[in-house]
């Protein structure tokens, strides 16, 4: 059995960020497992629309989760991918750079969770930035990641922004919402170079690293259990290549294996609810029944209009936004691309608005579907089981519709083609309605008897094991999750050194 002093197992969004950092602040010597492969197809590195859509559907970079049945969407399953290289989401993602709002961490801080405050995660999020239009209060510009404002702007979009105006939402292109204040238009800013390639933590953090004599990355390796003497981590067991190896961690084991992958390794490990472990014979450990609960994700559809004339294919799948300042359960996405479900789609050129539950209140589950490691999970999020959940999205639908029927977005279409004037709107979101990929909660973060880790991300009642990811957020962010993930890496470095 070969050791280090920590083993991070997941080389996403998060976990990357912690292995880098734990490697240049320290002189530990770090062993960073991924289950997946390198971040190296041209499809991750270009960022054209075509290349973004292919690699939700690749299983060579996405791990295909699939949800139960959900009874919120008329009993569909809801497909779930999740990044299956180094990078995680950040390499597969649509790159959107959102942090999101203030409040949303504050909340975080007033539920016990000390540190998380906004004004103290701000330095981590400016310390992972390099913003291309440089430093200020609200942004950073030493940090790997490069963070790129949109560089064109088709017609339709800048109609967009003047349709908001004419509604009298704040806001416009140049509107910061990573800034002082979320609430209004803009347009979005994207984790991007200047040659207008993907910066992912695979490319950003671990790259320039590669070489380093304290660093090892193992691709390929699928974590099955945490180690344990007693209820203290001493290394991670995972198999590669069919064999499966042993490694020890003098110091600590990190896990960052995503909001799915997370609670199952340690419902394998014997850390989970008592009951639920037993009934697949796996020794108990810790009995945390919040291992696995608290599931929840942001949910999306598509209102889309048949334009009148040709448009530019965009840079980004969504170029222009809003965070409407009298809808805090809302986000709103809007660009020159088709994006609804196949039933509705048109020929011809189309323009989407895209609302967002930004604020989900159902709340779901992940739970092992056997003890067998090469199983997946059962993922169930309970999608639009709350009422408030379906009541948001059908404001989104009504608010979208007011924004096409202005003066500045009413001559660009000639009809709504999803999902149409005469559709009963509350039967069109349970039929249409999918996932954002944004699933976060299932390690929750607190101090209270279904809280999973502590506000230093150590894992209640067990000893030099923590968790750094989307699972541990207490609430989601009120935004695409990419940036917090980063955000919630950095912090752990923090917390480690």
């Amino acid at each position: 059995m070969s050791g280090h002093d920590y083993v991070v197992v997941g080389g996403g969004a998060a976990g990357a960020v912690v292995a880098a950092r734990l490697v240049e602040r320290t002189t530990a010597r770090v062993l960073l497992l991924e289950a997946g492969g390198e971040a190296d197809l041209p499809a991750i590195r270009q960022t054209g629309i075509p290349g973004m859509a292919s690699l939700w559907q690749d299983p060579a970079v996405t791990w295909p989760h699939v949800t139960v049945p959900q009874a919120g969407l008329n009993g569909r399953t809801i497909p779930l991918p999740q990044g299956k290289v180094l990078g995680g989401g950040s390499s597969v993602n649509a790159m959107l750079y959102v942090r999101g709002n203030r409040r949303d961490y504050d909340g975080w801080a007033a539920a016990g969770n000390e540190g998380w405050a906004y004004d103290q995660v701000l330095p981590c999020f400016k310390r992972a930035e390099d913003y291309e239009d440089g430093a200020g209060p609200y942004h950073g510009a030493d940090g790997p990641l490069k963070v790129a404002r949109l560089s064109a702007m088709s017609e339709v979009s800048r109609a967009f922004l003047e349709a908001a105006r004419e509604l009298g939402f704040p806001g416009g292109e140049d509107w910061d919402y990573n800034g002082a204040a979320q609430e209004g238009t803009f347009a979005y800013q994207s984790f991007r170079t200047k040659d207008a390639q993907r910066s992912s933590t695979a490319s950003a953090y671990l790259e320039p690293l590669r070489g380093h004599p304290r660093l090892t990355v193992v691709t390929g390796a699928t974590a099955t259990r945490v180690l344990m003497d007693g209820t203290t981590a001493t290394g991670v067991e995972y198999v590669r290549d069919g064999a499966v190896h042993r490694t020890e961690a003098s110091t600590e084991v990190i896990v960052s294996c995503g909001a799915l992958a997370t609670p199952k390794l340690l419902h394998l490990s014997g850390i989970g609810p008592a009951a639920a472990l037993r009934e697949h014979g796996i020794p108990v450990v810790a009995d945390l029944p919040g291992v696995g609960a608290n599931l929840h994700d942001h949910v999306i559809l598509g209102v889309a209009y048949r334009a009148r004339s040709e448009l530019p294919l965009p840079e980004l799948l969504a170029e222009v936004g809003m965070f409407p300042p009298d809808d805090t359960d809302l986000q709103l996405l809007f660009g020159p691309v088709q994006f609804v479900a196949d039933e509705y789609r048109v020929d011809g050129p189309v323009f989407t608005f895209a609302p967002v539950l930004a604020r989900p209140r159902s709340r779901g589950t992940l739970a092992l579907r056997s003890p067998d490691p090469a199983d997946p999970p059962l993922v169930d999020p309970r999608y639009l089981e709350e009422q408030a959940d379906l009541a948001a999205l059908v404001r989104g639908i009504e608010l979208c519709r007011e924004l096409a029927h202005t003066g500045a977005l009413g001559s660009f279409h000639d009809h709504e083609s999803a999902p149409g004037r005469a559709a009963d709107l509350a039967s069109y979101v349970r039929s249409t309605a999918t996932t954002v990929w944004h699933p976060v909660g299932t390690c929750r973060m607190g101090r209270d008897p279904l809280a999973v880790v502590d506000p230093a991300l150590c894992v209640h009642g067990i000893d030099r094991l923590r968790v750094a990811d989307a699972s541990i957020m207490p609430s989601i962010p009120a935004g695409n999750t990419a940036a917090a993930s980063i955000m919630i890496g950095e912090r752990a470095a923090d917390l480690l050194t």
